[in-house]
């Protein structure tokens, strides 16, 4: 889950990320996408917070608008970063 949070926060730099999707040609967009249906799997099989992966395919979906895009990852980001946070803290209690 923190690699997913980390690739969706890069992507969600204004400039970066647009140019990251752009160059590549849309293949960092497929590619999160697949990453993000592993984790909702192993989400779902560990009992986990599934927020994250949900809003991350729905995001990968819809990010080739570019303003959108970009606000959508940012929102990914911080969904899957605070379910990482809580179960980390979690796990150290």
């Amino acid at each position: 889950m923190l690699i997913t949070a980390l690739l969706e926060g890069i992507l969600g730099i204004p400039i970066l990320g647009g140019s990251i999707v752009i160059g590549f040609g849309y293949v960092p967009l497929f590619m999160m996408f697949v990453l993000h249906i592993i984790t909702l799997v192993l989400s779902m099989k560990e009992y986990k917070d599934m927020h994250g992966s949900i809003a991350g395919i729905i995001t990968s979906c819809i990010a080739w608008i570019p303003i959108v895009g970009m606000i959508c990852h940012i929102i990914t980001a911080i969904l899957l970063f605070l379910s990482y946070f809580k179960y980390s803290f979690a796990r150290h209690r």
